[in-house]
């Protein structure tokens, strides 16, 4: 059942942002005192009361703004977020009072004939709800004096949310899929106690194999989360609209057009995904502005909270720089799977992919086990490719091997490649077992843990990679004593 979408629009600095973080929680929208900062439609969800809708938060309306491609970019997006709205609230600033540009915002909403909840917002406490009253003048009834910065005034203004969205406002629990929604929204990757079966709740084991079954229903059934990252222009945004069809995410050939991170629901081939847009992610001492800081700040959050990474890169440039090095250095260490997209591939000469897959190689060599793929979001070439390898880099991401076949592959291993001794030091390694996926995390049990060089362990990943595959996940090797060893 498709979640009711509430909007929440009017003009730049009335605390749109702030009540959009209020209202749905989780991971903030970008909030800057200056005009501009939200460009893109940016949707999520609000659960009040055992009952869930969808939000969506609109950069500012303002029909006397000086005229431009982003300013006209941000009001198509506002006015495609009205149009799919089964509600809108209008905020505005209650110290200011209704502006001119309120009155006109308001006359569009009129003729786009969605129902209008009137917020008015920074009544921070009761003294200061007499300024409320002028918003009345906008003819859309009664108005509610909120406070997005305190929480003041928000509960009622989802009570009112839910009583004008009726029964079209489903309950928390999605009987569709057999699970609760904030399950699948929790991030678990199946792995926690009762796994294995065994957890000591249960002697049978029953319960821990149900609570599996559970988490796998609920991992078959989530969408992945693919965040798109890279350098300013080398074509995030475009991606990400090439895949939906449509301008959901503003794009222009200013650096920083894109500030908020942007997430957007998307379904191709039966798999469910989540799109994210970044903001381009430049060298530390080439941003001034306060609010790119955040927004590179939030854009390098995405990687770990991303199932899936996919490091854009300009092919019209001369392959990846050190800076694409450093976005893929963040990728490593969170230990998101990964694919390597070289967009803007429909300007390349005839021969020059080999040429550019070898500096891949070269600048990024601990991400050797990526994919690369070449693109094109302008013609739609290799996008549709691209997302079978995000989709086949989740899955090998995911993927678990039984520690009996990991067992019988080490003993292999350790027979033709022992570990080498370390100051007169033997190292004798036991076995070797799973404890956890995404990503991939092996524990290696030995004597002296301490001695087991990073070079064995990289020479172990690398040996991981050629019998089970893993490609496009980092793998985890971590060494732990055997307890009683020696």
């Amino acid at each position: 059942m498709a979640l009711p979408l509430v909007a929440i629009v009017g003009r730049p600095n009335v605390g749109k942002s702030t009540l959009y973080n209020r209202l749905a929680g989780g991971r903030p929208a970008l909030v800057d005192n200056v005009p501009g900062v939200t460009r893109d439609r940016r949707y999520g969800e609000a659960q009040f009361g055992g009952r869930r809708f969808a939000i969506v938060d609109t950069g500012g309306l303002d029909p006397d703004a000086e005229s431009g491609v982003i300013t006209e970019g941000i009001h198509r997006q506002a006015e495609r977020a009205i149009a799919q709205a089964a509600l809108v609230v209008l905020v505005i600033d209650s110290r200011a009072g209704v502006t001119p540009t309120d009155r006109e915002v308001a006359r569009n909403l009129r003729r786009a004939g969605r129902p209008v909840i009137v917020v008015a917002n920074k009544v921070d406490d009761a003294a200061q709800e007499v300024f409320a009253g002028e918003a009345y003048s906008l003819g859309f009834g009664d108005v509610l004096a909120v406070s997005a910065t305190h929480g003041r005034g928000t509960r009622e203004l989802l009570d009112e949310i839910l009583r004008r969205l009726g029964d079209s406002a489903p309950k928390e629990w999605d009987e569709a899929e057999g699970v609760s929604e904030g399950e699948g929204a929790s991030g678990d990757d199946g792995d926690g106690d009762g796994a294995d079966g065994d957890d000591g709740d249960d002697d049978d084991g029953h319960g821990a194999r149900e609570r599996a079954r559970e988490k796998a229903l609920v991992e078959a059934n989530r969408p992945i989360r693919l965040a798109f990252v890279g350098r300013p222009n080398a074509g995030k945004s475009s991606l990400v609209n090439r895949l939906l069809g449509e301008e959901r995410v503003l794009v222009h050939d200013k650096p920083g057009t894109t500030t908020d991170p942007v997430d957007t629901p998307f379904e191709f081939g039966g798999q469910r995904y989540v799109l994210v847009d970044t903001a381009g992610i430049r060298r530390k001492s080439r941003i001034e502005e306060v609010t790119e800081k955040i927004s590179v700040s939030m854009a390098l959050g995405q990687i770990e909270r991303a199932d899936v990474a996919a490091l854009v890169l300009d092919a019209k440039e001369d392959g990846p720089a050190d800076q694409d090095a450093k976005i893929g250095s963040v990728i490593q260490d969170a230990g998101t799977a990964v694919v390597i997209l070289y967009n803007k591939s429909d300007l390349l000469t005839p021969g020059a992919e080999k040429a550019l897959r070898d500096k891949v190689s070269d600048t990024l060599p601990f991400l050797s086990f990526a994919k690369v793929r070449f693109v094109s979001a302008q013609s739609g070439h290799g996008v549709a490719e691209a997302l079978a390898e995000v989709r086949s880099a989740y899955g090998e991401h995911g993927k678990r091997i039984q520690t009996a076949e990991l067992n019988r592959f080490f003993a292999e291993i350790c027979e033709t490649h022992p570990p080498p001794t370390v100051r007169n030091k033997s190292v004798r390694i036991f076995y070797i077992t799973q404890a956890v996926t995404h990503p991939p995390t092996f524990l290696l049990f030995a004597n002296r843990p301490e001695l087991v060089h990073y070079g064995y362990r990289r020479y172990l990943a690398n040996q991981l990679r050629q019998r089970f595959g893993f490609e496009g996940t980092p793998l985890r090797i971590i060494t732990r004593r055997k307890k009683g060893s020696r």
